[in-house]
């Protein structure tokens, strides 16, 4: 096992003789006949990711077949990282993009050189490959709203059907339910495994005025056991649902481990026609008759929009970049924040997930040939429960916190993965966490689910292999600090409650280096724990922000066409003009379905 994981390690590098896991990878290798990519295609999409995998499905499926080219710089995907419970170890591999926030003082304090991971995934797949595979979908009054703001095509009754179109619902008790799909390619499971600890989560839940229900019922706010997207136990990327099936097609051309470096647009027309990307560290250049798709995700996305000429004028300016449409790419930013700081030590034995007892060869055999045991869960996670704090000041039925229910802490692997996964670093955690090493304990952790902190990013340089500049400005506005505040109250309620008394359970307040001068359980300690400990949940949305022509901080359109130039499309959680409710995964999964029947519509009339 030791030896696999090096093999997904950053920077690995095969010995002579090469990769001896290699055969445990999967491959896109170009269709039978061709010994190099074409020279022009009718679509070029980059980013093989939750987005762009849907897309290139859909547009190579009809008669006459259209001929497409996906570009995408990660790696196919590996049995790896199909099992659930690696989650965490695959955050600090060669399958994400390891970005980090700029500093900001008064937050991230215990992370890293005291600035905020957010990475994001960097394989055939994309984030699909790396995150924890929570399926949620937000609350209809969350795409109301997009609608409402003049996005016209976005309401909810008008998005559900591209949700269901790619479900196949296999949840036990609400696989029938209308709002879920049955026939699609993405299979959505419950977990097989659960420790003891969600039953009380839930149960404590109830006691305090929240159902247990489908989480993704459109009418009904609660808690609920979480839904994956697995299969029999395995995860299901977008890549093993949407591409491997149709790798064979000989219009549908994957071209892994190369990166796109710029979109060429003609000056005068203002029309994209073709995408330059390396490959092998050769720069090639390909042409596209009809339309190129940006799926890359909410940070390469506008970053290779800006490369283009594409942003705003200040900033392309000072770079030397030829402006050819001059637009806010990049200036609004929202990132959902969690505490992952709220533990509770349990007086009993075997109660929780714990690293030595979950990762044995028994229980990896196990899920090899059943699919499920304790490797089944999604790292660590169980359940889900979405609240509206007191402070909320929303008056539609839109939750701000988002709890997660863990079937341990971060403490379950003695500091080995799932605080490595935040880069909370080494002093952080040894002083503040250290004496729970080997002890049961349960956790459950918040997420701020619509901050109201705005954050933005820009180029660093003309280099499109750097990172650019991200700056989360996360509490910089005071709600989003009261609102964290508030669920943690919440969490300490639940694991005081009577439903945890059989596990023996107390609150454990770890004394971080950070807060050493506020009294344990203050007021003043909860503020700075938070500070100390906040975390991104790597959904940042609205860098290529959606909206109708008279928003000032509009990319796209409703049709995700970029606006100023033709031939030039969006699609990936970038668009999304606001938070949901919700991881963004599954959007950017609907949002391929939609974008791809957009453009069929446009070209419908073409004939080859």
């Amino acid at each position: 096992m030791e030896m696999m994981m090096q093999t997904i390690a950053v920077n690995y590098s095969p010995t002579i003789g090469g990769d001896p896991f290699d055969f445990l990878r999967d491959s896109y290798a170009l269709p039978k006949g061709f010994n190099q990519p074409l020279e022009e295609y009718d679509y070029i999409i980059v980013g093989a990711g939750s987005a762009g995998s849907v897309l290139a499905a859909r547009l190579t499926e009809d008669k006459p077949r259209a001929t497409v080219l996906v570009i995408e710089a990660g790696k196919p995907e590996m049995v790896l990282s199909d099992i659930p419970a690696l989650m965490n170890h695959i955050q600090r591999s060669d399958y994400v993009w390891p970005y980090t926030m700029e500093h900001q003082p008064g937050v991230c304090l215990g992370s890293e050189e005291e600035r905020c991971y957010i990475p994001r995934g960097k394989a055939v797949g994309g984030t699909s490959v790396t995150n924890s595979m929570i399926y949620e979908r937000g609350r209809p009054n969350d795409w109301d709203r997009i609608a409402a703001a003049g996005n016209n095509g976005w309401s909810y009754n008008e998005v559900l059907p591209y949700y269901m179109k790619s479900q196949r619902s296999e949840l036990k008790k609400y696989r029938n339910k209308p709002y879920h799909g049955l026939d699609g390619e993405l299979t959505v499971e419950n977990v097989p495994f659960k420790t003891g600890l969600v039953e009380a989560f839930l149960a404590a839940g109830r006691s305090l005025g929240h159902p247990t229900i489908d989480y993704n019922d459109p009418d009904q706010l609660g808690f609920g056991y979480v839904q994956t997207i697995s299969n029999k136990g395995h995860r299901m990327s977008a890549a093993k649902a949407f591409l491997h099936p149709h790798k064979r097609r000989k219009n549908l051309h994957i071209l892994s481990e190369a990166r796109a470096t710029k979109v060429i647009i003609e000056p005068q027309t203002k029309r994209a026609y073709a995408v330059e990307y390396v490959h092998n560290y050769v720069k090639w250049s390909v042409r596209c008759r009809r339309e190129i798709i940006l799926s890359a995700g909410p940070i390469a996305s506008p970053q290779l929009l800006m490369l283009s000429g594409v942003g705003p004028k200040e900033n392309l300016q000072t770079l030397g970049i030829p402006i050819i449409a001059d637009l806010q790419v990049g200036k609004s930013l929202y990132d959902q924040i969690s505490f992952p700081g709220v533990v509770f030590k349990l007086n009993t034995t075997n109660a929780s997930l714990l690293e030595h007892k979950v990762a044995t060869l028994p229980n990896l055999m196990q899920w090899l040939q059943f699919g499920d045991g304790l490797l089944t869960t999604p790292g660590g996670v169980e359940a889900i429960g979405f609240l509206k704090t007191a402070l909320s000041e929303d008056q539609a039925q839109i939750p701000d916190i988002e709890l997660i229910s863990m079937g341990g802490s971060l403490t379950s692997d003695s500091g080995s993965a799932i605080r490595k996964s935040w880069k909370i670093s080494d002093r952080t955690y040894i002083k503040s966490f250290g004496a729970l090493k080997g002890e049961d304990t349960w956790q459950a952790i918040p997420i701020l689910l619509h901050p109201k902190s705005k954050g933005y990013l820009e180029l660093r340089d003309t280099n499109p292999f750097s990172h650019p500049k991200l700056f989360g400005n996360y509490l910089t506005d005071p709600r989003d600090l009261a609102t964290l505040k508030e669920a943690v109250k919440f969490i300490i309620q639940l694991g005081e409650s009577e439903w945890f008394r059989k596990y023996n359970a107390s609150l454990y307040l770890p004394p971080f280096p950070s807060c050493l001068s506020y009294p344990l359980g203050s007021e003043q300690y909860w503020e700075c724990a938070i500070r100390t400990m906040v975390v991104s949940q790597r959904n940042p949305v609205s860098t290529c922000k959606m909206g109708p022509s008279t928003d000032p901080y509009a990319v796209v359109d409703p049709q995700l066409r970029v606006y100023g130039v033709d031939g030039l499309r969006i699609a990936d959680s970038s668009i999304l003009p606001q938070t949901l409710s919700a991881r963004t995964n599954v959007a950017e999964i609907m949002i391929g379905e939609k974008a791809a029947d957009m453009i069929k519509k446009t070209w419908s009339n073409v004939i080859v």
